[in-house]
Formats: structure tokens, C-alpha cells, sequence
């Protein structure tokens, strides 16, 4: 079941009235634990969240019972408040967000209220809090990754195309030109996987292919332009989370492993020897739930949905890559899956929207 129709079913719940049960603004919280902060000035799902380079935090798109938005806000983490921004060119809900060496934004593809996966692409420039469109894409999409290269490109991979499948085609974003341009094509199509730059510039591409034996990896090298197989996965899964760690290693964690089991699983991808290795496990089986890397290097695993009871989850564990183990932290004040991360310059991390609606809260570490 869909997030849209689990929501449905929790009329009576806090996230379906929106605002009826945000937290209230905090100022000051206790170590490793969520605490309220100002709420967002519309409901939204399906969004993205980029950390700017003055530490604020860009919102934008989404939608939440209604039609797509092209409405964006700014979080002030010095304020613990959200202010309106620049309006996008044209609405967008699961977009592709990546802040750019220069401190613009990029925002490419996604859906909006009269086609699914677009070309169109728009860069947000934080000096004059406006949107200009920029170059379009080869391949319309939507649920794409996109990573910001070492060169200053980025790497638009996979996603869902207008046909509505999974895509193994990819391509590059050159904010001096504001155009992009093809480059090698993924072995597999893909959705619902994810793409982490490693600390040699190549990137990571996991899982999202499909549930048949082992799950598939591969690297893009961004010297030679082409995607190649790495070692698979010790399983498959799809709409999990990938952090890359302190020490250079990723961990992925959840995720659906069938089309209706949610794992409690995690592993790590050692780049070094090119291969996957099972580590702890999680107490709850999560997908669509949040990571965010802490300044301590343990990983904050948070919220999500838990299939099988089909319910929304509040729940946070930690992931100490030192000792490969998962223990429990705080747990959210709402129960949020598709919220947005996003590790504060001053170690705080930022948990918003989702099937939360407009609010949101703070983690501290």
C-alpha cells in the first residue's frame, strides 16, 4: 500500500489534520533526542531538503492531498523557523535536489500534476532566493538519484521514465554551460536504489533492480564515463538508505527485500576490496525511513514504514561503525515515513515533512 492510501486509512490520525499534533519549537534539547521545531508553512510529501552553503536549509515541491506544489521555504536553524522562498518554474514532487559547487541548487525531473517525470530542470540561487530554468534532460524522469561529481558535474542516474519504467540510462548536469549531456548507461534500470560518492570520486549504485537472487551494485567512474558491476549485494533491496562513513566504507541499510517484507538488515561496502559484508541489524525493519551521518560517525536510522503491520514508525536507532552494531536512540515525536534528513552544520539533524505533514523536529546528537 502506498503512502498516499495508508494516509487515507489514518483519518483520525495526527498526520492526516495537518498541524494538529506538530511539536511545539524547542531551543534547547537533550543528547540523543528529538525535540520540536518551527513547522513548515505547507503540508509536504515527496520533497527535497539541500543544505545550503550558509547553513540554511532549502525546501521544495512536494505535495500532500492536493495538487503538486512549485512553493519552496527556507529553514533557519539560528531561528528554528521556515520563511517562503522563490517559487520553482514549475511544480515538482519527487525531484532530485544537489547543491552545486557554487552554492546554487540544482532541481531536475520529477513528477508534476500533468505528467509523470519531466525533462525540465531549474537551479535555485540562494543570493537572489529565486529559480531559473536551466538546460533539460535527454530522458525525462522522476525518483532519479544525483550525485555532485568532484569535476562540479552531476550525475543523473536510473529513475522512472514517461513511460513509467525503470531506466538504466544517465546523464551529466555542467552548471558552466547549464546543459546536459549523455554519458555510459547503468547495466540495470533502476528505481528505488541509491547513488553515494565514494572518496575517490567514483559513485556507488545500489540495489532498486529487482527482488531475484542477490541484489546488484555497480561503480561510476566519472574518468572513463561508464558504469561497471561490483560485487553484489549479500541481498537485494530496494528504497533503502546508503551513508557513507567516516572511514570511506557505506552502509545500507532496510528496505523492502520482496514486494511485501521489510528488513531489519544492514551491510557495508568496503571499497577497498570491491565487496558487500553483513553487519548488526536493526530492532524494527524500516523502508522509506531517513539516515543522516552524526558528527560522532554513528548514523542516525530514523522513522520509515514498517510493511506486514503497515504502519508509519517513530522509532531511531544509532549505528556505531566502530563496534558494526545498531542500538536505540529517542524516537521521533511523529510517526513519519518519507520525511527528509539533513545533518545541520552545528551536528543537529533536520527531519521533515513526509506523512508528517508540515512539521518538524530536530535530532540531537
Amino acid at each position: 500500500m502506498n503512502t498516499r492510501a495508508r494516509l487515507a486509512i489514518l483519518s483520525l490520525g495526527c498526520v492526516l489534520i495537518v498541524g494538529s499534533c506538530a511539536p511545539s519549537p524547542t531551543s534547547t534539547g537533550s543528547p540523543r533526542t528529538f525535540t520540536g521545531t518551527g513547522s513548515m508553512a505547507t503540508a509536504r510529501l515527496y520533497h527535497s531538503a539541500t543544505l545550503l552553503s550558509d547553513g540554511r536549509v532549502l525546501i521544495v515541491g512536494g505535495s500532500f492531498f492536493g495538487p503538486v506544489l512549485d512553493a519552496a521555504e527556507l529553514y533557519d536553524p539560528k531561528t528554528g523557523s521556515f520563511s517562503s522562498t522563490g517559487s520553482l518554474t514549475t511544480p515538482r514532487e519527487r525531484q532530485s535536489a544537489t547543491l552545486l559547487s557554487d552554492g546554487r541548487v540544482l532541481i531536475a525531473g520529477g513528477d508534476n500534476s500533468r505528467a509523470d517525470g519531466q525533462a525540465s530542470a531549474e537551479v535555485y540561487d540562494p543570493k537572489t532566493g529565486s529559480f531559473q530554468s536551466t538546460g533539460s534532460m535527454a530522458t525525462p524522469r522522476t525518483s532519479q538519484t544525483s550525485t555532485l561529481l568532484p569535476n562540479g558535474r552531476v550525475l543523473i542516474s536510473g529513475g522512472i521514465d514517461e513511460s513509467g519504467a525503470a531506466t538504466r540510462t544517465a546523464e551529466l548536469y555542467d552548471p558552466k554551460t547549464g546543459t546536459f549531456s549523455a554519458t555510459g548507461s547503468m547495466n540495470r534500470a533502476r528505481d528505488g536504489d541509491t547513488a553515494t560518492r565514494l572518496a575517490d570520486g567514483r559513485v556507488l549504485i545500489v540495489g532498486g533492480d529487482s527482488f531475484d537472487g542477490p541484489g546488484t551494485a555497480e561503480l561510476y567512474d566519472p574518468a572513463t564515463g561508464t558504469f561497471s558491476f561490483t560485487a553484489p549485494m549479500v541481498g537485494p533491496r530496494s528504497g533503502h538508505t546508503a551513508s557513507l562513513l567516516s572511514d570511506g566504507r557505506v552502509l545500507i541499510v532496510g528496505g523492502r527485500v520482496s514486494g511485501a517484507m521489510t528488513s531489519t538488515s544492514a551491510e557495508v561496502y568496503d571499497p577497498k576490496a570491491g565487496t558487500f559484508s553483513s553487519t548488526g541489524s536493526m530492532a524494527t525493519g524500516r523502508d522509506q525511513h531517513t539516515a543522516a551521518l552524526l558528527p560522532g560517525g554513528e548514523i542516525l536510522v530514523a522513522g520509515g514504514f514498517l510493511a506486514g503491520k503497515d504502519t508509519d514508525l517513530n522509532s531511531a536507532e544509532l549505528y556505531d561503525p566502530k563496534t558494526g552494531t545498531f542500538s536505540q536512540t529517542g524516537s521521533m515525536q511523529g510517526y513519519c515515513d518519507n520525511a527528509t534528513a539533513t545533518p545541520l552544520t552545528d551536528g543537529r539533524v533536520l527531519l521533515a515533512g513526509g506523512s508528517c505533514g508540515a512539521s518538524a523536529e530536530l535530532y540531537w546528537p
